[in-house]
């Protein structure tokens, strides 16, 4: 009799996702632990080295790694597991295994290097600027083009891709299981669903409450470590807008108004008398504002920075009115740029150059344009980015960007923007076209070369183009002081108020979420023979800029700018910070020490004190310095709500509660 020869069974697609899901989980498991041991290396001299303390980050670390991984191996096996083409030839299904694999792996790889590539510039894992980072795309991807070698990156990403499906491939093999019925594979997919949903939100709900973990608590770099990147991603994509009375602390609106308004504020007499060296009644006839990337105050020689990367500022410095205690307002240029043009605090959320609803604002440019002047915005790169140039038109200013400048004067540029000294030469142009019409004129300028990659054009400085922010600083200064010798020759010059300040620092990485280290920028205002060389070591703000040029021109801004006047006889000491969910306010201390209050989303108050090195150490929030510190938020915040900050308001004293929330208490 015969034997029939033995029936082979094949894999079917619904068996493969079971396999695929375990190992899609343990792919994910593995590269994001291992991309927190790089990270943890490249954190290590700002980690607290003890074993518990690192073991609470490897620990909370692995349950978020495990719960998102289980989110997204069981979203992966509720597709596959509807998708049933039938049994398939066990080397087709091998193949097709492998390549999807592939594809999985090189993906978390890719993921990966780019964690490890942002904590390099930002020492944190993904917020709201890799959220931008994927809208602006072209900077985003030219940025990496010219600051990594992209060829061997990618290649590194095929190589780990292969790699890891060679070993999930062995380490899961296949067995040849008979197909599952349609029942089953519909009970496994609903299933998975459910397990996708609640491990994907615990998972970013773990990461959330980082900062929160006792044994975390008020150590920054432990607290990110700890974190998953692609979950805070997603955490920092659902809270791109943050309401502050639905979020933050708040107090009665009439209290919030006594400890922080009125508003508008009386504006005290013009104070260029305390200053100037000729007659009192001598006003500037322009002004230019030359807001520098990423430029901190320690990498000024005044500051004390030995290398020498600043020698025009420093002479500028020393020959104009310097600020040595100015903080800038946020982390990111539009929130420079928000400091410099709307002068308010940096509320919860996006910049409001990069809020939908911020044309018709109350800017420098639109209340010196009813004085006559001509404001005109000049950024060096594309001002689509970031929304600049829509904000900027909109708001009372003439708006000229990179594809505004004949490319025959353009003798350099790298993705972000043409090089300083040509962004220099077309501001000479525009100043002389405005006096030559017989226009004052406000000219805004914002620089792009103190960025990655830090190229520019050889020969100008002793640095070599793209080694380093050293040489970007060293080359933005020399810009600079080439651009004011070259106006000397202009007979504008003489009448014409210069103020250089940063945007931001160059780096926000510290102790706590908001290091005010980390925030402190230059300052100067040059206009020689006119005002007295002299420092200002008044604790101050950004946004003290705007009512302090108004104040230096003699034009009555009615007191609507949120800061304050500097040349004041007795300036109100206080400056306010910000990263988009932490806001706080900075103001002088004990004992030479300074007091920071830090209000976070679930109306969350912290206090801590900042020692003369700027260590921080937490301690017992003072109630009336946390109260007024809510107050000036909140009134900043119903400033915005209630339109009040546009020309067209009207100048009625905000004194009563505008949403129906307003009352709601810590």
């Amino acid at each position: 009799m015969p034997v029939s020869p033995p029936v082979r069974r094949t894999p079917s697609i619904s068996h493969q996702a079971s396999v695929d899901a375990v190992a899609v989980f343990a792919l994910l498991v593995v590269t994001w632990t291992a991309t927190r041991v790089v990270l943890a290396a490249l954190a290590w001299p700002e980690l607290d080295a003890h074993p518990f303390p690192l073991l609470a980050v490897f620990g909370r670390g692995l349950a978020i790694d495990a719960l998102l991984a289980a989110s997204v191996s069981s979203a992966l096996l509720a597709v596959r597991a509807l998708v049933h083409g039938g049994a398939r030839h066990p080397r087709g299904s091998r193949a097709a295994r492998a390549a999807r694999l592939a594809v999985f792996a090189s993906a978390a790889t890719f993921v990966a290097i780019a964690e490890v590539l942002f904590w390099d510039e930002f020492s944190v894992r993904f917020n709201f600027i890799a959220v931008d980072y994927l809208v602006y795309t072209t900077e985003v991807i030219g940025n990496i083009r010219e600051s990594y070698p992209l060829v061997p990156l990618l290649a590194a990403v095929a190589a780990a891709g292969a790699a890891g499906a060679l070993l999930l491939a062995r380490s899961f093999p296949l067995r040849l299981q008979p197909a599952w019925s349609w029942r089953r594979r519909l009970l496994v997919s609903s299933s998975a669903i459910v397990v996708a949903a609640f491990a994907g939100r615990a998972a970013i709900a773990l990461d959330d409450g980082t900062e929160s973990t006792p044994s975390l608590h008020a150590d920054v770099p432990a607290q990110e470590l700890a974190r998953n990147g692609p979950a805070s991603f997603v955490a920092a994509y659902r809270d791109n807008e943050l309401s502050f009375r639905r979020f933050y602390a708040t107090i009665d609106d009439a209290r919030a108004l006594r400890l922080a308004g009125p508003w508008p504020r009386p504006q005290p007499a013009p104070s260029i008398e305390r200053v100037a060296t000729r007659a009192a009644r001598e006003r500037p006839r322009h002004v230019v504002v030359i807001q520098v990337e990423s430029l901190s105050a320690d990498y000024l020689g005044v500051f004390g920075n030995p290398n020498g990367l600043t020698p025009n500022l420093d002479r500028l410095a020393r020959e104009g009115v310097s600020f040595t205690e100015l903080y800038a307002t946020g982390t990111r240029t539009v929130r420079g740029l928000e400091a410099l043009s709307a002068g308010l605090p940096p509320l919860p959320g996006q910049s409001l150059v990069r809020r939908p609803d911020s044309a018709g604002l109350q800017t420098l440019g639109s209340v010196l344009r009813e004085h006559g002047f001509e404001a005109t915005f000049l950024y060096g790169g594309y001002g689509y980015f970031d929304n600049m140039n829509e904000f900027f038109g909109a708001n009372g200013y003439r708006v000229r960007d990179r594809s505004d400048i004949p490319r025959d004067r353009v003798g350099f540029a790298n993705i972000w923007g043409i090089a300083d000294e040509y962004l220099f030469d077309d501001a000479l142009g525009q100043m002389d076209r405005a006096a030559s019409h017989g226009r004052r004129q406000l000219l805004h300028l914002m620089t792009t070369s103190n960025h990655r990659p830090y190229s520019y054009p050889e020969g100008r400085i002793d640095i070599p183009s793209k080694t380093g922010r050293s040489g970007a600083v060293k080359y933005t200064d020399w810009a600079i002081g080439r651009f004011i010798e070259a106006a000397r020759s202009h007979p504008w010059f003489d009448q014409t108020l210069f103020v250089i300040v940063a945007d931001h620092c160059g780096s926000v990485a510290g102790k706590t979420r908001i290091p005010p280290q980390r925030y402190r920028i230059p300052a100067i205002l040059y206009w020689p023979g006119h005002l007295a060389p002299r420092e200002i070591s008044a604790l101050s703000s950004q946004i003290d800029l705007p009512p302090t040029i108004t104040a230096l021109l003699g034009v009555d801004d009615g007191g609507r700018f949120f800061g304050q006047d500097r040349f004041v006889a007795h300036p109100l000491e206080r400056a306010f910070l910000g990263n988009y969910q932490e806001i706080g306010v900075l103001t002088p201390g004990e004992r030479g020490e300074r007091d920071l209050v830090v209000l976070s989303p679930r109306r969350r108050v912290e206090q801590y004190r900042i020692a003369g090195d700027g260590s921080p150490r937490i301690v017992a929030v003072d109630s009336s310095k946390a109260d007024r510190a809510i107050a000036q938020y909140q009134l900043a915040d119903t400033i915005v709500q209630a339109g009040r900050h546009r020309p067209d308001a009207g100048i009625a004293l905000i004194d009563a509660p505008s949403p129906p929330d307003a009352t709601r208490t810590r």
